[in-house]
Parts: structure tokens; C-alpha cells; sequence
């Protein structure tokens, strides 16, 4: 079963199977200890440290392992905040950083401190300008992710790190997606990073202090791990995690030929083999084996269950796969479709044939998804005649896709220049619908609040 969903959780590499086998035999005792066991445990402890600062190009002893890299992100942006109070209480962060960063972020607001999500452009990538100007006297630390874990966009991070180094305020780099196919460039300052990402095992993260950075760690005080990551470390995970690093990074400039080639052909048919679809995601400046799309009229949530039952293991930053029934905040800071979003990352050694395969069924499981969503019927209604006559669409109490199909499908019984009007409690139908109407070719007018939810109103130009 191929397994397309490497981005969330990479499936474990061979060489961290065998250095962990072989390190629950040898690195089980505490390496704290001066016995024999503890100093074997000790050496295996050191040689990990060693290749992950290799790897990442710091050195040992700026470098701890976390239990994973949520606990880095965490740590990292608090230690970094506390070590830096004097100069300020200001926290900057992209408007597309992953869950971890924003939920620290918001932790950071509740208790007093301010924060700046600094916006993105449509490909998903923030401008190094507008990321500069968000600087100011009482910033202590920024944050941007290195590439984007939704759409693999990749950031400019060495540009947004000088300036910050004019500055004077520390750059915290969430390395997560990247570091398995390459060190991050520029001069950051702080780097958190998570094993499970590049084939390691899950339960190791990374987190990188440059010395010079104020840090205070916060919570109590522990001696191992310098202070930063308490707790008796687990140290079969961290040198397979180690291990893993090394054996990936020594594949990465191939493999990542070869998965580039295999998703621009998946960024090139998807849109031909499957009418009514946004690529999405910088088409150049991006991870190699990452392609994320959006289809119109389609369930999200419908669509990974078939695609599942297809024999495929895909993810989605669709409302309709998600708990709260919110768009992704990524496709939402983008601005592009939602509804109906297929994120495909492919794993080192994705074959060939499996691409080809999912470009076969792809188009039967959308297209099948649409038809059992094209059934309902919407409730029509013609207001009075003049200049803000509108067809009504209400699509209350529906969740995606239904009111952009609703809009859809009564577009052509306005005329050109006639107005229609969709009446939308779901959250999704504000970034949805004036998605819709850059890819149809109409005219987005606007949204006003009503009773229920908002009434977006559309201009058919064709």
C-alpha cells in the first residue's frame, strides 16, 4: 500500500531499525553514571550528539534531544522569550508556522506578552520585507519555519536571519520538514527539529542553542541535557534518530532528484486529469516530494476515505477532515481553495509505478465524490428587481464543499452582471467562495453579516 503521507511521519529507515536493535543491548544505563555500563551509554550518548551537529552544523554542546519536537518548539521559544525579558515582551512568528509554534505563541499572549503573524502570499511564503518590518525595539525572538509542512513552500529563511541579526533579536528556525535533505542556511539562531520526520524513530526532537543567545529554560532545573530537556533520556531512540540523520542526508542529494521529478508529474496531470483543481504551494521554491492540491465540489474527508480504500495514504488541510470544521490556517493565510485539499508526500524510495498508479485512480475518486455530493437540492429564491437584485443561495446549516456547489450550480440562471447571494454559517465558505470565483472567472463582490453566519455575494462576469 503506498504510503503518501511521509510529511507527518516518515516510515522508519532501515539503518535507525538497526541502530536502535543494537542500542537496547548497549545504551541501556544511565550515562550520568561512571561504571562501565554508564560509560558505554555515555559514548553512544556523545557519538549521537556529534552526528546530529554534523548534520545540522552546530556544535555539540548547543545541541540537546527533547522528547520530541513539539517539546523542542516549546522549550526553544520559551527559554528564548524568558532569556530575553528585559529587552521586551514581543513575539514574531509566520502566519503559516506549525501548530506548535502558534499554540506557543498564544501562551505567550494570554500571559501578557504580544505577537505579530506576519502574512504570506499565495504560494505560501512570507516576504522577507514585510517579515523585516515586523521587527521592532521590544521584539525578543522570531520565528519561521524553514519550509512549510501543508504546501512545501520553503521559506527565506537566511534573508529573514539577517534581518534579525541587524536587529539583534534571535531567529527560532522550526526545521522540522527540512533538515533530513539539508542543513538550514543563514544565521539562525535557534533550531528545533523532530526525528520522526526524517525516518528516525518518534519520541526525539532536537533543539539547538547558538552560544551568545540569552536563554533561560523554564521549569524546574534538571542536570541532564543542560538543563533544557529534563528527564532520563531515551537513548536508543536518540541514536537511531542520530543515525537515521546521517543515513538520509548521505541519500538526500539523489533522492531528492528523483522525488522531484515524480511530483512535478503529479503537479502537471493532477490539473489536466482532474477538471476544477488548484495546484497550490510555490511551484519552484519548495521541498522535493510535496505536492498539494484542491478540488472543487469535492468532500475532503470523502475523498481521503476512497483514495484509502484505493490503496493510498494521503493527508488533507481540508475543514471537512478537520474536528473544528475550520480550513487549515495555512490554505486560510494563503488564501487559496480549501475545500477538497490532497497533500501528497512521498517517502525516499516511492516508486515509480505508484505515482502512475494514484494518477489512475485519482480521477475516479474525485469524480465519484462529486456526483454523490451533486444530489442536494438547494433552496432558491429571487429577490425584488433593481440595482442589488440578487439570486439567493441559503446553504445554512451545510458544510463544505456544499455552498460552493450550491453557487455553482445557479450561477448560469442570473445574467452577466446579475448577482448571487449565498447565505454560509460554515467558516470554510469565506475563503472557499472567493477562491471559487478566481478559478471560474467571476467577480467576488464581497461579504455582509446576516441572521446566520455571512452572505457572500458573487458577480457572474461570464
Amino acid at each position: 500500500m503506498p504510503y503518501f503521507d511521509a510529511a507527518s511521519a516518515a516510515p522508519l529507515h532501515p539503518v535507525a531499525r538497526q541502530a536502535l536493535t543494537a542500542s537496547l543491548d548497549e545504551g541501556w544505563a544511565d550515562p550520568a553514571r561512571l561504571y562501565k555500563e554508564g560509560r558505554r551509554a555515555r559514548l553512544l550518548l556523545d557519538a549521537a550528539r556529534e552526528a546530529a551537529a554534523e548534520a545540522v552544523g552546530c556544535r555539540p554542546d548547543e545541541l540537546v534531544f527533547t522528547p520530541s519536537g513539539t517539546a523542542a518548539v516549546h522549550s526553544g521559544i520559551a527559554g528564548a522569550l524568558a532569556g530575553r525579558r528585559r529587552t521586551g515582551h514581543h513575539l514574531i512568528v509566520s502566519a503559516v508556522e506549525h501548530s506548535s509554534v502558534l499554540h506557543a505563541a498564544e501562551v505567550h499572549r494570554s500571559g501578557g506578552g504580544t505577537v505579530t503573524e506576519v502574512p504570506v502570499d499565495r504560494t505560501g511564503a512570507v516576504r522577507p520585507s514585510e517579515f523585516g518590518g515586523a521587527l521592532r525595539p521590544d521584539t525578543a525572538l522570531a520565528c519561521l519555519q524553514s519550509a512549510n509542512h501543508e504546501v512545501g513552500t520553503l521559506q527565506p529563511v537566511a534573508e529573514a536571519a539577517e534581518a534579525c541579526r541587524a536587529a539583534g533579536v534571535p531567529l527560532l528556525v522550526d526545521a522540522a520538514q527540512s533538515l533530513g535533505w539539508g542543513p538550514v542556511e543563514g544565521g539562525w539562531s535557534l533550531l528545533a527539529a523532530s526525528a520522526h520526520k526524517w525516518g528516525g524513530p518518534s519520541g526525539v526532537g532536537l533543539l539547538v542553542v547558538r552560544k551568545g543567545v540569552r536563554f533561560a529554560p523554564r521549569g524546574p532545573r534538571d542536570e541532564r541535557e543542560s538543563g533544557r530537556a529534563p528527564g532520563f533520556e531515551n537513548l536508543p531512540a536518540i541514536v537511531a534518530a542520530a543515525a537515521s540523520l546521517r543515513a538520509v542526508r548521505a541519500e538526500a542529494a539523489q533522492e531528492a532528484a528523483r522525488l522531484r521529478e515524480l511530483t512535478e508529474r503529479i503537479r502537471a496531470r493532477v490539473p489536466a486529469l482532474v477538471p476544477d483543481v488548484e495546484v497550490v504551494g510555490d511551484p519552484e521554491r519548495r521541498l522535493p516530494g510535496v505536492v498539494t492540491f484542491s478540488c472543487l465540489y469535492v468532500d475532503g474527508e470523502t475523498v481521503l476515505h476512497e483514495l484509502d480504500r484505493a490503496g493510498f495514504s494521503v493527508s488533507s488541510g481540508s475543514s471537512c477532515t478537520s474536528s473544528t470544521l475550520t480550513p487549515s490556517h495555512v490554505l486560510k493565510a494563503m488564501g487559496v481553495l480549501s475545500e477538497g485539499n490532497v497533500r501528497v508526500s512521498l517517502p525516499p524510495g516511492t516508486g515509480e509505478e505508484d505515482v502512475e498508479r494514484f494518477l489512475d485512480v485519482l480521477p475516479g475518486v474525485v469524480a465519484g465524490v462529486r456526483e454523490k455530493l451533486g444530489a442536494p437540492v438547494s433552496r432558491t429564491e429571487s429577490v425584488a428587481e433593481g440595482p442589488d437584485a440578487a439570486l439567493v443561495v441559503d446553504a445554512l446549516g451545510r458544510r463544505c464543499p456544499i455552498p460552493v456547489i450550491e453557487l455553482a450550480k445557479v450561477i448560469g440562471d442570473v445574467p452577466v452582471g446579475g448577482l448571487v447571494r449565498v447565505l454560509s454559517d460554515d467558516e470554510a465558505a469565506r475563503l472557499d467562495i472567493p477562491a471559487w470565483c478566481e478559478m471560474r472567472g467571476q467577480e467576488y463582490v464581497g461579504e455582509q453579516p446576516a441572521d446566520r453566519g455571512a452572505a457572500y455575494t458573487v458577480r457572474r462576469l461570464s
